[in-house]
């Protein structure tokens, strides 16, 4: 072969390496993974579930690690658990008329207890408790009646199998953790998760945790294989939704990314000191009390007020909110956690134009709030104002300004080039006064 035809097709070969590699490496979603997507970024609101056997320590989903439990003794309380209050229409019909597009229910936490009939290990709530019925199966269905979507949380991190690689926590519930293997633990996981996309109807999305317990998690002392597990699961549903509460930057493979305890872009709690805002959809979880799973000392719930401002303000960042119960082991829910739910149900029944498939608005927060907006108006989400009128900058030409409780127009003003001036009228106890602006 001439030389200089041969170093001309290396130098290409090389060339395209990268880009190869690079193909390799990018995940399409399917039109109907895209559709999902769409739907549940007009959602912007669902319910989050901790249950499991934990509860019946009261003392929330961390308590066999918090508590330096041994994990055969704590897995004594499976015997003994019977939720005979459990009434699955009962929750979803609660959680609809609160305004929920959406549930998501743990699956498997990190003590390793499976809310769901699974062949890989009889230590769960079918075979392994007295009461003998699938959870899963049960809110699955009730969900499908309601037409809420289901989406299903599941832990990457076992406190009690040996095969489990020990990280960050966990230390002290009773492993050996002399024979670590991954590729074993790896199958197990792939083997529930087969049984939850193909056992449970249309679960829309899988919601995963416990990456942060191997916090370096693809290097050469540990890989979670993350990409092949996404690629797992979209073989398996392709308009499965993935997200994954790592605290990081987003993975490829993954369709929607969240944040704990934290609005996008914010880092109270510490857990998004390494997270940037990507292009997916966002969502972001947070407790109703102080607890994820059930505490009976913790009755310190959010008001409805404030539960309403943060699911506004979700939403002004373009992100879902994702509100958590910790459910009784009675399988009843907190009644604190009931009476915040009719709250919010009274707010969007009446209010739920200005969240439900709005986003980010073309007004930044403001002193006296934050807005959302959607194609055709902008809402204004008055939280606070001691003053007669509020500055809006809104240059775009508009049509009406109203408020939304009873569609009153409102005078207003307009500063060519800064936006509008809103009279306001005097403000008593309202969790949120709504004006609606729309535009040309």
């Amino acid at each position: 072969m001439n030389k200089t035809i041969f170093k001309f097709l290396w130098l290409f070969l090389v060339a395209c390496l990268p880009l190869g590699a690079l193909m390799a490496q990018d995940y399409v979603p399917t039109e109907a993974n895209l559709k999902n997507r769409q739907d549940f970024e007009d959602d912007r609101f669902g319910i989050f579930l901790h249950w499991g056997i934990y509860s019946m320590y009261a003392q929330g989903e961390w308590y066999l690690n918090t508590g330096g439990l041994n994990n055969e003794e704590y897995s004594q309380a499976a015997h003994g658990f019977y939720p005979s209050r459990f009434d699955a229409k009962a929750w979803v019909k609660a959680f609809k008329d609160a305004g929920a597009r959406y549930i998501c229910i743990t699956s498997r936490h990190h003590d390793g207890f499976s809310m769901f009939k699974t062949a890989a290990s009889n230590y769960n709530i079918v075979d392994g408790t007295p009461f003998g019925r699938d959870v899963l199966a049960e809110l699955s269905q009730a969900c499908k009646e309601e037409g809420i979507k289901f989406h299903v949380y599941y832990s990457l991190l076992d406190w009690i199998r040996e095969d489990y690689p020990i990280g960050n926590t966990g230390h002290k519930t009773g492993r050996k953790g002399d024979h670590p293997d991954y590729n074993s633990y790896f199958n197990f996981m792939k083997g529930q998760i087969r049984e939850i996309l193909t056992n449970y109807g249309d679960v829309r999305a899988l919601w995963f945790d416990g990456y942060w317990d191997h916090p370096d998690g693809k290097s050469a002392t540990f890989d979670w294989r993350m990409r092949e597990l996404y690629d797992y699961i979209h073989s398996i549903k392709p308009a499965c939704l993935v997200g994954n509460n790592h605290h990081i930057a987003t993975i490829p493979g993954e369709d929607f990314q969240m944040f704990e305890r934290d609005l996008p872009g914010e880092n109270k709690a510490g857990l998004s000191s390494e997270s940037v805002i990507g292009r997916l959809p966002l969502e972001m979880c947070q407790t109703m009390n102080g607890m994820w799973g059930y505490k009976v000392a913790d009755l310190n719930y959010k008001s409805v007020k404030d539960l309403i401002h943060l699911l506004v303000r979700c939403a002004s960042k373009g992100s879902n909110m994702l509100m958590n119960i910790g459910p009784r082991a009675d399988g009843t829910l907190p009644d604190l956690s009931l009476d915040r739910l009719k709250g919010m149900g009274q707010w969007l029944r009446q209010y739920g134009e200005s969240v439900y498939g709005t986003g980010a608005s073309i007004v930044p927060e403001q002193k006296w709030g934050v807005s959302t907006q959607n194609d055709k108006s902008v809402y204004l989400h008055v939280f606070s104002c001691d003053s007669t009128a509020i500055n809006v900058p809104i240059i775009q030409k508009i049509k009406s300004v109203t408020a939304l409780q009873n569609a009153t127009p409102l005078k207003y003003k307009t500063r060519k080039g800064e936006g509008i001036v809103i009279d306001m009228p005097k403000l008593e106890d309202e969790i949120d006064y709504i004006i609606k602006v729309e535009l040309k």
